[in-house]
């Protein structure tokens, strides 16, 4: 079938700003699709009937019209945190030929003299403001859809709060038409004026001094972390995660969670990495729920609940990680029957009874036991001595 549905993205300039192929489009199309403020756009000559999307929002009624010669208008580029990507989910790319303007990125770096390329893009526009923790390092540019008028706000609030107050913040509003206007302040002194809903927040990250470092390289500092003293420490951490080896649109269990400081870490790496975090202590729930957010990965999905029971029904994982609950009957089983071939399964065990239960498993299944030993050198009167850490015994498996 030749391509019947045609989405065209429009800036703020409107209809002047469109390109041939996408007036033709627009000339020819029975229905068009959009928000008001993008039909609003639209001159008289455009005759086709103009429908908005439904609340709540659905493609429904543009797969519905299959065959028609149809258009959908978009913001920027459609193929970027927009319309263009929901429909082209459902609709074959032989049905559907996309017109993409500049983005608001695009238009953004243009403005600003940066360097696309080098820029973090990000979206919070219907997603968690959360998000952008894991994006903040010092001298790192970021280029932010907003969600609306507030989002400057909450997001110079955010930046203060982990330590970038000193951060530069410029909003760009209306960016292409002729309302635009930009706004410039730092992050720890923001309060301008009312901000329009349709804005982008470019910002120029500069810590604190005393800001903790947070790198994406598995073993953050524990202290990092708020937890109740059941937690991963930062050497065995870092251990543990390279042998987890995180790979981009991976699913990682972390049984027995803890303050899930290794599913945290591991969606750290790559924004495409998931993990599922359980564990059945309510408190320790709060602290990976806390933990989540101020790191940046608020896509954590937290089971309350015990392994092996609270595993039934989760999606198979491409890895696991046992920290707590290695002695309990059944986990490593029913961890071991659900992980996909080619996963890993990584347990830690501290205590002689989860030791001899990680040796008689390998002594069944196969894999490669290592015992991590860590000493810090502390003061021993006038000098200094090395105090041991538990040595940790580790299991890794890989499943056929």
């Amino acid at each position: 079938m030749a391509p019947w549905l045609t989405v065209v993205g429009i800036g703020e300039d409107g209809y002047k700003g469109l390109g041939r192929n996408a007036r033709h489009a627009l000339l020819q199309a029975r229905q068009v699709f959009g928000s008001s403020r993008q039909l609003d756009l639209l001159p008289l000559c455009i005759q086709a009937e103009r429908r908005l999307w439904p609340s709540p929002f659905s493609v429904q009624p543009v797969l519905e019209q299959r065959g028609e010669p149809l258009c959908v208008l978009a913001s920027g580029d459609p193929m970027l945190y927009g319309v263009g990507v929901t429909l082209s989910r459902q609709v074959p790319t032989d049905e559907m030929r996309v017109i993409p303007a500049p983005s608001s990125y695009s238009l953004a770096a243009a403005r600003l003299g940066w360097a696309l390329q080098d820029v973090v893009t990000l979206s919070v526009v219907a997603r968690p403001l959360a998000a952008l923790s894991a994006q903040l390092h010092d001298g790192v540019r970021l280029l932010v859809l907003s969600d609306d008028g507030q989002s400057p706000a909450a997001i110079a609030a955010l930046l203060s709060e982990r330590g970038f107050g000193p951060s530069r913040m410029t909003v760009l509003e209306h960016l292409g038409g002729d309302a635009e206007r930009r706004v410039d302040a730092i992050a720890s002194e923001w309060g301008p004026p009312e901000i329009a809903a349709l804005n982008l927040v470019a910002i120029d990250c500069r810590a604190q001094p005393d800001t903790l470092r947070l790198s994406r390289v598995g073993g953050l500092p524990d202290e990092a972390f708020r937890h109740d003293g059941q937690l991963t420490k930062r050497d065995v951490r870092a251990i543990t995660l390279a042998r987890l080896a995180p790979v981009p649109g991976e699913l990682l269990w972390d049984v027995g969670a803890g303050c899930g400081s290794i599913g945290i870490e591991w969606m750290r790496a790559h924004p495409g990495c998931r993990a599922v975090a359980i564990e059945s202590d309510e408190g320790r729930q709060q602290l990976i729920e806390y933990n989540r957010d101020a790191l940046g990965v608020p896509g954590l999905q937290l089971v309350r609940g015990r392994a092996p029971d609270a595993l039934r029904g989760l999606e198979p994982p491409d890895a696991v990680f046992i920290g707590g609950g290695v002695t309990r009957e059944g986990v490593l089983e029913a961890c071991w029957q659900q992980l996909r071939s080619g996963g890993r399964l990584i347990a830690n065990a501290v205590t002689l009874q989860s030791e001899a239960m990680l040796v008689n498993w390998r002594e069944r299944h196969g894999g490669e036991l290592t015992r991590i030993h860590v000493a810090h050198a502390r003061p021993l009167g006038e000098f200094d001595t090395w105090r041991q850490a538990l040595p940790i015994t580790l299991l890794e498996a890989i499943k056929p």
